[in-house]
């Protein structure tokens, strides 16, 4: 990086002001109609039309047979996990870059996360150094993967599709069917994404989506499981619904449930915004132009373009430097946040962790690097009007 105040420049000039935030939701007068009508239903919790719709509306986008809608995205990953089959004291395969809620997961469902390195194209699990990694340190025991270290089965992987960018999700399969593990996909960031034509939390047994207040459309909190499973979206409702056997009038579980489902207030708003997701994705490819035309000039960066072959939504725009230089790292986000462009590093490594420190890991190369590397800029769809 040679010119600091040029980079601060092309930012504002792509912005057109200050004091802007890293993503925030586009919210106008259609979300303000439906929910209105919610409200004046008088269902506004778990229960209503708008709930079933959402549902029905996410698995005719993705492409998914059935679709569940839940409070967030981690409760989305807990109940899959379960569904997949991960048992306590199990490990499940998880990236060391992404969010903390990847690994929280596995933990409430009584399993250890099991952190794996990352690649350069797409931030997500590098297939190869995965493959090679599982063939040296497990080995399969009545088509059970078996962490030869630990003693521990393996049960299932966990792909995430880095700020929205499809990960090289074909490959994992294919590692996963070699290795005998579960894949439940972590799609939080990327409903609108989509890997060789095929929408990215399709792949594997379940995927999940965020509806955060951060993400490319939001309930204001929410989750959806995906599916082509019948028996497991059947399962993953009844689980999210405390497990309640259904009666007119009496109360009876079954088992263990959970009060997870999503309020039709918050599904109503989902509606609202799902309708403008087509807009939403054009803006954020204009957006990720403008920052491309912008930035073109500069050395020492890059802007993370979507992966070959597939078609990303840029739920958050991202530069990396070439090299890794933490120093330099905080010295851009220092002036980018002083300059009121709103900025933040990738998450730290979650092997780093004290919580986590304890949990199996391989080599974390990749991930070393692009920690120091990265660096989320301003993402709002409405940035690019």
């Amino acid at each position: 990086m040679t010119n600091l105040n040029k980079l601060i420049s092309a930012f504002i000039n792509v912005c057109g002001e200050k004091n802007v935030c890293l993503h925030e939701p586009s919210v106008g007068n259609l979300e303000e109609e439906i929910v209105k009508d919610c409200i004046k239903s008088t269902f506004v919790s778990s229960v209503g039309k708008y709930v079933d719709r959402f549902e029905l509306e996410i698995a005719g986008y993705t492409g998914s047979k059935y679709a569940v809608a839940v409070v967030n995205g981690t409760a989305a990953l807990h109940i899959s996990l379960i569904l997949a089959g991960v048992k306590k004291d199990s490990e499940v395969l998880v990236p060391g870059l992404t969010f903390a809620a990847t690994a929280n997961a596995v933990c409430y469902a009584g399993a250890i996360p099991h952190f794996v390195d990352s690649e350069e194209e797409t931030f997500g699990i590098c297939p190869q150094k995965l493959d090679s990694y599982l063939s040296d340190t497990c080995d399969i025991q009545n088509d059970v993967c078996i962490n030869k270290k630990t003693g521990r089965p393996i049960i299932a992987i966990i792909p995430v599709h880095i700020f929205g960018h499809p990960c090289k999700i074909d490959a994992l399969l294919e590692v996963a069917n070699k290795h005998n593990l579960e894949v439940v996909e972590d799609a939080a960031e990327s409903l609108g994404s989509f890997y060789k034509g095929k929408h990215t939390g399709t792949f594997g047994k379940l995927g999940i989506i965020s509806f955060n207040g951060n993400k490319i459309i939001t309930t204001g909190g929410g989750g959806m499981i995906i599916t082509d499973d019948k028996q497991l979206a059947h399962l993953a409702k009844h689980l999210t619904t405390t497990a309640k056997v259904p009666h007119r009038w009496e109360y009876v579980h079954d088992q263990v449930g959970y009060n997870y489902r999503m309020p039709n207030l918050n599904a109503a708003f989902g509606c609202a915004q799902l309708k403008q997701l087509p807009e939403f994705l054009q803006s954020k490819r204009g957006l990720f132009e403008n920052y491309s035309e912008q930035l073109s000039g500069l050395n020492g960066i890059r802007l993370l373009e979507e992966p070959s072959e597939c078609s990303s939504n840029y739920w958050l725009q991202t530069i990396v430097l070439d090299e890794p230089d933490q120093e330099l790292r905080n010295i851009i986000l220092t002036a980018l946040n002083e300059a009121g462009l709103m900025s933040r590093p990738a998450w730290t490594g979650l092997y780093k962790l004290e919580h986590f420190k304890e949990c199996p890991k391989m080599d974390m190369k990749v991930v070393n690097s692009l920690e120091k590397r990265i660096i989320n800029i301003p993402s709002s769809s409405f940035l690019c009007e």
